[in-house]
């Protein structure tokens, strides 16, 4: 004999039960088979709902009383021929007519038991089951329905379920020593109590009947159909790349579905485990699948962790105070005090002071926890011994659930470095003796991205996903965008990164997508997306919430630069190129650099200076190895460098600019690098890495342009300027051609203090023969202090600079 249960996703619809008709009597040729049916998809909630309109006497019970009956009708008449469909169409009929009684009792007197609440939601499985087996019958007459009030007897309290074992075992046995059929259909869930009431057990319930008449019939394996491929590693709706379990044990069954797995009623196991009865849980749709094998052992199991689940629907209560240290009974107290009133307690953690206890309850039951427990301690409260106990809400609990995580270490330290990594606020923690379980109280808006976390830290193949936020997606953005795409199959490769763009903004516009930006259309896609604001485009990222977040700033907005605190203390990364953070004041920058380590984020600014070239993380480096710092020189200006390279006084210095300009080497007003700031700010943010505590103003500038030309009202403004201060310029070039000398625009850093300004630099200067836009910095240090450490190469353009916030995202991705 084989026993299986069909859930209400199996027999949501005539199709569909037609479909699981093939499967059954695959199994009804070799031999008996009783089957187990729930409700018709959806039916046990309309139920309920029917009871609380009417008993908030709300007319509206008798129009969704008369859906359900509907749809039962309809059923009726899609799957039995029209002369077969009398009997079961006036049992139909019969059933809606006593839930008709039944609520109308219920509406008059404005109150709903316990008691009648079982009746009623009972009626979806007698409905269901009376339509199947009459479908079934069709095509083996030896099909026997069943009924399960007769068989099962049990005790409730509120929607605890206590069942009665001996008198139920015996009831079973001999209901099928005394009857013969091929296919014997039963209604899950229902039973009786021991004064013959009917009753329920609990929601979830098909799963049980099926264990319990597994067990009292002592068969070899017990069938659980359902609508996903077994019990997965997380819950797939919230991780996408969960996968089903093959085989796990009896005990890491009932842990992942105590804490929220929703594929197996928690009680169906208690049944099967001393008679070492395996459970199949296979999907309906795919019954050739493997599916999940719970058993005794889960050897086959190679993971330390077999999976991680949550429950959601909790609320914490915090019994504290000086009154509880010492005094013998306490927690005897409160969770007699819980007990008595039908209250299940979830989690449990008491401070080893035994100054306070916390204890996490279903939601829909914390505020009667609450009044119970301030009922109880009433006197303590009053005498200030212990503190009014108080709700908080909007918390589940997040689990990690394997029978091996007592044979391994730092799992429990992996697990909250993750969480903690990634701004997940952890509000109590729980570990049995067992170590089968490590759970943890996290808020609610958190749990998709703990799920998540989790999952790639212990289930996925070595990688790491990183989500990007890209504001500024013009030159810089835009080369930045394709060398991702043209990256993405090597990052996984070789780098184990999994690295997607989710989110873009120029000054318009924004875009956002959760399954990340298509690459090949996003001017399109960005063009007519929504409309952008610097606040926008952070709170919907804020919104997401999602793991490994980096923000990207591309743009020179002293706006943008603004923001990067708030991504921090949300413990999203901030990449940028632009330097007006680092070089705004010594306050700023350090509060930035307080943000990052207190939130665990990173903020990395390579390409402040030198675009792509490691200058900034070789300073890092030398000053983290204990170096001192003697002296910089650089060649920081990629631009400047750029002008007085192919300036030879035969093409006017106006057009050199903007040559300069056409191929990206300046800022959109290139007065920003030509008076100097640019540069300022560039061995002003290498002052401070090398520990000095300098600000702008403290950066000595000498300019090559005129006043005029500074305080140009535009770039047009500019343009004419320059154009008539030619001669300068060509007075500049020839005196340094009489030395034969290059001009250079240089920045030094030597005894706390820093210039900027356009030198003569001669053949045998390391400065010398600089080409095209080359950045070049010579450390002198302790270490290097008569040859210096040098770092050259190109030092501005598109290209580069996009290469650089590249590399500071994989640096995040390796952290």
């Amino acid at each position: 004999m084989q026993i299986l249960k069909f859930g209400g996703s199996s027999v949501s619809s005539p199709e569909r039960i037609k479909s699981l008709s093939k499967l059954i009597q695959q199994f009804s040729k070799n031999e008996k088979v009783v089957v187990v049916f729930s409700a018709f998809g959806g039916v046990t909630n309309d139920l309920l709902s029917v009871a609380t309109l009417a008993r908030d006497r709300d007319d509206s019970y008798k129009e969704l009383l008369t859906t359900i009956e509907k749809r039962h009708l309809e059923a009726v008449r899609e799957l039995l021929p029209v002369d077969q469909q009398s009997a079961v169409l006036s049992k139909v009929k019969s059933f809606i007519n006593h839930l008709e009684t039944l609520c109308e009792g219920v509406f008059l007197l404005s109150e709903l038991s316990d008691k009648t609440t079982h009746v009623i939601s009972g009626f979806g499985e007698m409905l269901s089951t009376e339509i199947i087996s009459a479908y079934l019958k069709l095509s083996e007459k030896n099909t026997l329905l069943v009924d399960a009030r007769e068989l099962i007897v049990c005790h409730n309290f509120k929607e605890k379920v206590q069942v009665s074992y001996e008198p139920s075992n015996t009831k079973i046995r001999q209901y099928f020593n005394n009857h013969d059929a091929q296919i014997y259909v039963v209604p899950g869930f229902i039973s009786k109590n021991s004064e013959g009431v009917p009753s329920t057990l609990g929601r979830g319930g098909s799963d049980f009947t099926a264990a319990i008449l597994g067990a009292a019939l002592n068969l070899k394996k017990v069938y659980i159909y359902t609508d996903v491929n077994g019990m997965y590693t997380a819950n797939p709706n919230l991780v996408s790349q969960a996968y089903p379990l093959e085989h796990i044990s009896y005990e890491e069954a009932m842990e992942l579905s105590h804490f929220g797995a929703k594929v197996l009623y928690p009680p169906t196991l208690h049944p099967l485990i001393n008679q070492n009865i395996e459970i199949h849980i296979k999907s309906t749709f795919d019954p050739e699948s493997h599916g999940t094998v719970i058993s005794r052992s889960s050897k086959k199991n190679f993971r330390w962790v077999t999976g991680i689940t949550h429950i959601d629907a909790i609320s914490l209560l915090n019994v504290e105070g000086s009154g509880m240290v010492g005094i013998p009974g306490f927690s005897k107290r409160l969770f007699e005090a819980l007990y008595l009133s039908g209250i299940n307690v979830v989690l449990i953690t008491q401070a080893s002071s035994e100054h306070s206890i916390c204890i996490a309850v279903r939601d829909d039951e914390a505020l009667e926890a609450r009044n119970v427990l301030n009922d109880s301690f009433e006197a303590e409260v009053s005498s200030g011994k212990i503190k009014a106990v108080k709700i908080e809400d909007d918390v589940a609990i997040i689990a990690l659930v394997g029978d091996r995580m007592k044979s391994h270490h730092g799992l429990s330290g992996k697990m909250f470095s993750a969480l903690g990594y990634n701004n997940i606020n952890i509000r109590a923690i729980a570990q049995g003796a067992s170590e089968r379980n490590i759970s943890a109280v996290i808020a609610k808006k958190d749990v998709t991205k703990a799920l998540n976390l989790l999952h790639e830290e212990f289930f996925e193949v070595p990688s790491k996903e990183l989500n990007l936020f890209i504001t500024g997606v013009g030159n810089v953005g835009g080369k930045l965008l394709q060398q991702l795409q043209k990256q993405e199959a090597y990052l996984l490769q070789k780098l184990r990164l999994k690295v997607r763009v989710l989110g873009i903004s120029n000054s318009r516009k924004m875009l956002f997508s959760e399954n990340g930006i298509d690459l090949n259309s996003w001017q399109e896609d960005l063009a007519n997306a929504d409309e952008c604001s610097p606040e926008a485009f952070f709170e919907t990222i804020k919104k997401l919430n999602l793991r490994n977040s980096i923000f990207v700033d591309n743009t020179a907005s002293e706006v943008i630069a603004g923001w990067y605190k708030h991504y921090l203390r949300n413990s999203i990364s901030v990449v940028t190129c632009n330097k007006i953070a680092c070089a705004d004041s010594f306050e700023n920058y350090q509060e930035l650099q307080d943000l990052a380590r207190e939130y665990g984020a990173s903020f990395l600014y390579e390409t402040n200076v030198g675009a792509g070239l490691p200058i900034i993380d070789t300073l890092q480096n030398l000053m983290a190895s204990g170096d001192q710092i003697l002296k910089i020189q650089a060649v920081l200006s990629g631009s400047l460098n750029f002008v007085f390279n192919n300036y030879k006084a035969e093409e006017p210095f106006h057009s050199i600019v903007r040559k300069a300009m056409e191929e990206g080497f300046t800022e959109p007003d290139p007065r920003i690098d030509l008076s100097g700031v640019d540069v300022a700010r560039k061995i002003l943010i290498l002052a401070r890495e090398s520990g000095l505590q300098l600000e702008l103003e403290d950066i000595e500038k000498d300019s090559f342009l005129s006043e005029a030309s500074l305080n140009a009202a535009n770039n047009a403004e500019f343009f004419e300027i320059i154009e008539k201060d030619e001669a300068s310029f060509q007075k500049m070039y020839h005196e340094a051609e009489a030395e034969d000398a290059e001009l250079k625009y240089v920045a030094q850093l030597e005894n706390g203090k820093a210039k900027v300004g356009l030198q003569k630099v001669h053949a045998q200067h390391p400065f010398a023969n600089l080409s095209g836009s080359d950045n070049i910095v010579l450390f002198f240090t302790e270490r290097y202090p008569e040859q210096p450490l040098i770092v050259k190469g190109a030092g501005a353009g598109a290209d580069v600079t996009a290469s650089g916030i590249f590399a500071d995202v994989i640096r995040i991705g390796k952290r």
